[in-house]
């Protein structure tokens, strides 16, 4: 039979024991010696000469080899059954030894009972046992029980009808233009459009090992449709339609459908500033001076003056911000423009725009600068994770700052710490004399008014918490400072070239460009920053 290991067996005879050794064949495996050493000191054979039997082990041929091992007990030695239990429980390996040339054969009932001894019950493996019945295997591991695995819970998920990807680049043309005003960003939706389907989740099954335990599986998670105005919830729960034409959102898991509001012209005197709850789409310009909030997306047609922008989505403004040093544009999330130059611009996601000059620009993800020229030049320019452009600076030398490493919001925030924690400290300095000078009247027993007392209460009372606040700011700085520290993954791509005037700071590290470069990427490498090929 071909993969049949080889094995051994005992001849007892009038003048001694022997043990008779098989060798594998069509690619089996040897028995161990340390499993023919094991089984013979367990049936009280020692009389063998090690070598001998080693060499009859190891031994090319076809032929089985015969070594003896001792005087005869005087016994037949029957077929024989050991069982090994996985770790798990799930599997019970039986390896056989066959009997004597005299001994008797294990039959099905007997194995069964050796099972039922070793409180063996799960996934016997009736089949499996016959076959060895039928065709006997020696030496080898035989799997004649498996446990019963659990079945796992599948989870519910939503499968949404609208786009959920706010991380949609801008289409780009073949000559690496890329196109403003195909952006395909936003979800519009109709009355009585499905937005979102449940698909709820699928409860598991117990398993049992071979013992008869039961194991369970991975438990299954539930979801709920989350769901805010102009939206209704099916009958059985399972799906939403929107009750207006607008455009949906996904916030936190939760759907929301709003109405457009759309300006058909500029926003300027005819129109006033613009306040609104849902999502605005402004045809014209926003001339200097005014302001739109919206709590979901602005998208515009055309220029952004010295205006002021705030988004609690995302912000597109299709002919680029020219903010003339006062304009101010505000997205939580993701901001696409033609240009940026003379404007401060916040992103909490990525922000992607044809050029940058000037202009103080932050976002919470990426920062790409792309198209033919891709250009950045002057100002401040901070990105949590990667800013790319074609070239950074001028040949003028323009001073330029680029940071990366770490979130705008948290270098904002640590600053501010800073402050806070110097006039902590400085509050509590001045408090300092008061409550000594106030002990040292209280050890000398001088007579205090109830309402200095109740002043001096109010003044250490004061103290403490103003101890307790430094305590907590100190410890928020230190862990803002660790994430500034240890940022990874940071890096600043130049396409196309960085000119002297360019000063890079990564997470904490900085490095000021002292020649020109091109093709060049810059990232932190064991505490300093490196430049490599791009």
């Amino acid at each position: 039979m071909a993969n049949r290991n080889g094995y051994f067996k005992l001849n007892i005879r009038e003048m001694g024991a022997f043990l008779r050794i098989f060798p594998p064949e069509d690619g089996g495996k040897r028995p161990e010696i340390k499993e023919i050493l094991q089984y013979l000191e367990r049936k009280g054979y020692s009389g063998f000469n090690l070598r001998e039997l080693n060499d009859a082990l190891i031994c090319e041929g076809k032929e089985p080899r015969e070594v003896y091992v001792g005087e005869g007990t005087g016994f037949q030695e029957n077929e024989e059954m050991e069982i090994i239990v996985s770790g798990d429980k799930m599997l019970v390996f039986c390896r056989f030894y066959p009997p004597s040339d005299k001994g008797s054969l294990l039959s099905e009932e007997d194995i069964m009972k050796s099972f039922a001894s070793n409180n063996i019950k799960e996934g016997i493996r009736q089949d499996e046992i016959k076959k060895f019945l039928k065709n006997r295997q020696y030496c080898t591991d035989l799997i004649l029980v498996k446990g019963t695995p659990p079945v796992n819970g599948t989870d519910a998920w939503i499968e949404y009808f609208f786009n959920t990807n706010h991380n949609l680049r801008p289409k780009r043309n073949e000559d690496g233009t890329v196109d403003y005003r195909e952006l395909n960003t936003i979800s519009h939706v109709e009355k009585g459009q499905m937005l979102a389907k449940l698909h709820p989740a699928v409860p598991g099954k117990p398993g049992k090992d071979v013992y008869g335990g039961f194991i369970n599986g991975r438990q299954e998670k539930n979801l709920k449709l989350e769901y805010g105005n102009n939206i209704t919830l099916s009958e059985d729960k399972t799906e939403i339609y929107s009750n207006v034409t607008g455009h949906a959102s996904l916030v936190n898991h939760k759907v929301f459908v709003a109405d457009v509001f759309e300006v058909p012209a500029d926003v300027d005197n005819t129109t006033g500033n613009i306040v609104y709850d849902g999502n605005v789409s402004i045809k014209g310009n926003v001339k200097s001076g005014f302001s739109v909030k919206a709590k979901g997306d602005i998208i515009i047609e055309g220029v952004v003056e010295a205006a002021f922008l705030s988004a609690g989505g995302q912000i597109i403004v299709k002919r680029g911000i020219n903010g003339m040093g006062k304009g101010r544009v505000e997205a939580e999330d993701s901001l696409i423009a033609k240009f940026i130059e003379n404007a401060t611009v916040v992103s909490g996601g990525f922000i992607e725009t044809g050029c940058i000059l000037h202009s103080q620009v932050s976002a919470g993800a990426d920062i790409r600068v792309s198209g033919k020229k891709g250009f950045v030049s002057g100002g401040v320019i901070r990105a949590g994770n990667v800013i790319e452009a074609q070239t950074i600076g001028s040949e003028m030398g323009t001073i330029t700052n680029i940071e990366v490493g770490v979130q705008p919001s948290v270098k904002e925030r640590y600053g501010k710490l800073q402050e806070s924690v110097a006039d902590t400290v400085k509050e509590i300095d001045k408090m300092k004399p008061i409550l000594v000078n106030f002990n040292e009247k209280l050890q000398k027993k001088e007579k205090i008014t109830p309402e200095r007392m109740k002043q001096v209460q109010q003044i250490a009372q004061n103290f403490r918490e103003k101890k307790q606040l430094l305590a907590k700011q100190k410890e928020e700085m230190k862990s803002l400072q660790e994430r500034i520290r240890i940022a990874t993954n940071a890096k600043v791509k130049i396409k196309g070239t960085i000119y002297p005037g360019v000063n890079i700071t990564i997470s904490d590290v900085s490095l000021n460009i002292k020649q020109e470069r091109s093709f060049t990427r810059y990232l932190k490498e064991k505490g300093e920053i490196v430049a490599r090929p791009l």
